[in-house]
């Protein structure tokens, strides 16, 4: 156990490592001078600045380093937490994103709750339903539900509760009601993807011959559902865990910008439109420790949900799942 869990968490710090890197790769790959774009957002004329005075401001904000050195300054502040100032506002990332990440954090957990919930819901009703039209239209609904691009979900909302209905506010984030639309963008995708795969686990799991046994005893098809399928069928579905909770947390960028929330999503699309690398590398190693932390929970959960798997062999092997008489 003790082995696996160390492997993992080494794979944990090597995807940390690697979206970082690339981040930092893609940025500076970018045409434009991030130099140019921070004068710009300052309303400052290269022209009337001397070369001394131009060249000052690259030094100060380390831009006439070699990229390597800029590279390996960036990643050392990473590890210790320090990820800098920002370029373009002048203040330390660590406190723009503390005045920011509140209101994504609410969003997220609001959106990872529903969606959790309206998921499970429309699997198990899918599946408990015995009228054929119903349950025909209710394992159709996940695939139009995740077939919507988020940015088209959010326009329509706006359009029909907001404008149309006025019931909702189309922006800001003051009060309850802020939420609704958001939350709602996010689940409608979120949700979707984890009633389809609630769905078909489900299915095959109700078709697994325990399943008759336990009705042969004479169990209700709630009890049979709740007690027996329920547990295994989520099981599989535990591991899509990890990626909806990053579809919440990448999908506040699109939904912070549509809706104008003041949240992480709408500070990292600024960062990326002027090119600051230290807020976008910030976020982006903030998105990815959610990702690899969530991914490693579901991975320790594993073992409470079944316990015929166990965590054996070499450090990183996956999970084996004892048979009876043996392991596989």
């Amino acid at each position: 156990m003790t082995r696996y869990v160390l492997g993992r968490v080494g794979q944990a710090v090597a995807v940390l490592w690697a979206a970082f890197t690339l981040t930092f790769a893609i940025l500076y790959l970018l045409p434009s001078d991030p130099m140019q774009l921070q004068l710009a957002a300052a309303g400052i004329q290269q022209d009337s600045l001397s070369p001394e005075q131009y060249t000052a401001m690259r030094h100060r904000f380390g831009l006439d380093e070699p990229i390597w050195a800029q590279y390996w300054h960036h990643l050392a502040g990473a590890v210790r937490g320090d990820f800098g100032t920002s370029l373009t506002q002048g203040i330390p990332v660590t406190d723009l994103i503390g005045q920011r990440i509140g209101q994504t954090l609410l969003l997220s957990v609001c959106a990872a709750a529903v969606s959790l919930v309206a998921g499970t819901t429309l699997a198990y009703l899918a599946t408990f339903v015995r009228w054929t039209w119903l349950r025909l239209l209710l394992t159709r609904l996940p695939a139009l539900g995740a077939s919507f691009p988020q940015f088209f979900i959010a326009l329509f909302l706006i359009q029909l509760f907001s404008f149309q209905l006025g019931w909702f506010p189309a922006n800001g984030h003051d009060g309850a009601a802020t939420l609704v639309m958001p939350v709602a963008t996010i689940a409608i995708l979120t949700s979707s993807i984890l009633a389809q795969v609630l769905i078909k686990t489900f299915d095959e799991t109700l078709a697994q011959p325990y399943i008759a046994t336990a009705r042969a005893k004479g169990l209700s098809r709630s009890a049979v559902h709740l007690r027996h399928a329920f547990r295994n069928a989520a099981l599989p579905a535990m591991t899509i865990l990890g990626v909806l909770v990053g579809l919440t947390v990448t999908s506040s960028i699109v939904v912070e910008t549509v809706f104008t929330r003041e949240g992480l999503g709408n500070l990292a699309q600024q960062a990326v439109l002027s090119q600051d690398v230290p807020v976008v590398l910030a976020i982006v190693t903030i998105a990815a420790s959610v990702f690899v932390a969530v991914n490693l929970v579901v991975d320790l959960l594993y073992p409470l949900l079944d316990p015929r798997i166990s965590y054996t062999g070499g450090r990183g092997r996956p999970p084996v799942v004892a048979a009876e008489g043996g392991a596989l």
